[in-house]
């Protein structure tokens, strides 16, 4: 009967964990805040409270006779909220990188049911026909800003590769005269533009530190022909990975024709997208999908930056079941340690229930130690720090920083008091439960 009630005991103990677990993924930090105030509260106004906080001061007193057990317990919930952090700051930079390129009031036209430029395809008709819409902004001539642009791959030397034959692939846009324009985010920062017509380039910052001999002056080899880098650019995201040409040139290097990728357009008004979408969708001339430029570059991120949140939650969890045996070996260590001195408390009057809560606050704040220092070294060592892609169909290879948001340090340190939740649980039911008799007994 008493292994039947032991059993049923600890299948609940394990829902009830399951079900706060779920609960706990999902508060918002001002929910926790007031979680956290009542239970203040409740220990600084109620008998079992005051109970609670009186054996929560013995357990922390002894932490200095258990610092070697309590240290395994911090070392390995901070090594799991820096990795785990650290993997999500890394699809945030790739993320947030392409969320910045692009606008609301400027919006890219490309062939139908094209998922990226590098897929899409417009013939010569297409590219006349477009830039003459209705609701696109004109400039002081009276020419409507839109620029038909081409996307290829090209293979360039990687800058620290073993051989000048080690390459990687960077995505050589050929862009109109009016691309400035639609881009006054994009800077010169050395050299100059290109002047149409030329084999010229103008490389954005992040290519140059990507790929070797970017610099203004040098002469590259693209396609099948060479060609001379007269500028560099910054723009402070994606498009800093690219380099730029003349459209026409680049399009007869790589034998395109007169056809082009995507035109890029600026929007008379920026509300006005709805209706220029419409024009294009009823153009019988036309079978064309049109976006913002900044939902496109943000649809763009979803794929890779998903992958990446699967990775750092997979390899996070696989750490935390780690984590979580130490602290669980640690506690019932601790609670072994202590049994005496719980059973007296126990037996003096001390119900099970401040006890229980005496032990899981102690572990949960070994936990939350190490979900501070381990966030605060994902912050130092990763907040920044520069990386790229390798190159993908719907973006190419782009060159991004990791970012490290107050949001991830949050989610990084509900993990690590997560961790100590679960591990503290156990071996204080385990002390509450324990007879008294028997606990007298144990040494």
């Amino acid at each position: 009967m008493s292994k039947s009630k032991n059993f049923l005991f600890g299948f609940g103990l394990f829902l009830l964990v399951i079900a706060c677990l779920a609960v706990w993924i999902n508060l918002p930090p001002w929910m926790v805040a007031a979680v956290a105030v009542l239970f203040a509260l409740w220990m600084a106004f109620t008998r079992r409270g005051r109970q609670a906080a009186s054996v929560t001061g013995v357990g922390i007193s002894t932490l200095k006779a258990r610092l070697g057990s309590s240290a395994v317990v911090v070392i390995g919930i901070a090594g799991v909220v820096g990795v785990l952090v650290a993997l999500l700051a890394m699809g945030e930079g790739y993320a947030e990188t392409l969320r910045k390129t692009g606008s609301a009031d400027t919006a890219i036209v490309m062939r139908g049911a094209s998922a990226s430029e590098v897929m899409s395809v417009l013939d010569r008709d297409s590219v006349v026909v477009i830039p003459q819409t209705a609701g696109i902004a004109r400039n002081a001539k009276g020419e409507p800003i839109a620029s038909p642009e081409i996307v290829v791959a090209a293979n360039l030397p990687v800058k620290g590769g073993k051989s000048a034959d080690d390459e990687g692939s960077v995505q050589l846009r050929g862009v109109g005269e009016h691309a400035w324009e639609l881009r006054p985010n994009l800077k010169i920062i050395a050299g100059r533009k290109f002047n149409p017509g030329m084999r010229e380039l103008v490389v954005g910052k992040g290519a140059q530190r990507q790929f070797a001999g970017l610099e203004p002056g040098r002469e590259i080899r693209l396609g099948s022909q060479q060609w001379t880098v007269v500028g560099v650019f910054a723009s402070e995201d994606a498009l800093e990975s690219e380099v730029w040409g003349d459209a026409p040139v680049v399009a007869d290097t790589y034998r395109r024709g007169s056809s082009r990728a995507s035109v890029t357009v600026k929007l008379a008004d920026p509300n006005g997208f709805k209706a220029f979408q419409s024009t294009l969708s009823a153009d019988p001339r036309l079978k064309v999908d049109a976006n913002t430029t900044l939902d496109y570059f943000s649809k763009q991120s979803e794929g890779t930056s998903k992958v990446i949140r699967i990775i750092g939650i997979t390899v996070g969890l696989i750490m935390a079941i780690g984590a979580l045996f130490g602290a669980l070996n640690t506690m019932f260590a601790a609670v072994a340690s202590r049994a005496r001195e719980i059973a007296t408390l126990r037996a003096i009057g001390f119900r099970g229930l401040p006890v229980v809560v005496a032990i899981m606050l102690e572990t949960m704040l070994l936990a939350l130690l190490g979900g501070v220092i381990g966030g605060a070294l994902a912050w130092l060592i990763f907040n920044g720090y520069t990386a790229s892609t390798l190159a993908q169909g719907s973006v190419g290879q782009l060159t991004f920083a990791f970012h490290v948001s107050p949001a991830l340090l949050w989610t990084g340190v509900k993990w690590a008091l997560a961790i100590g939740f679960v591990g503290g649980l156990f071996p204080a039911v385990r002390a509450a439960r324990l007879p008294v008799t028997t606990a007298l007994r144990e040494l």
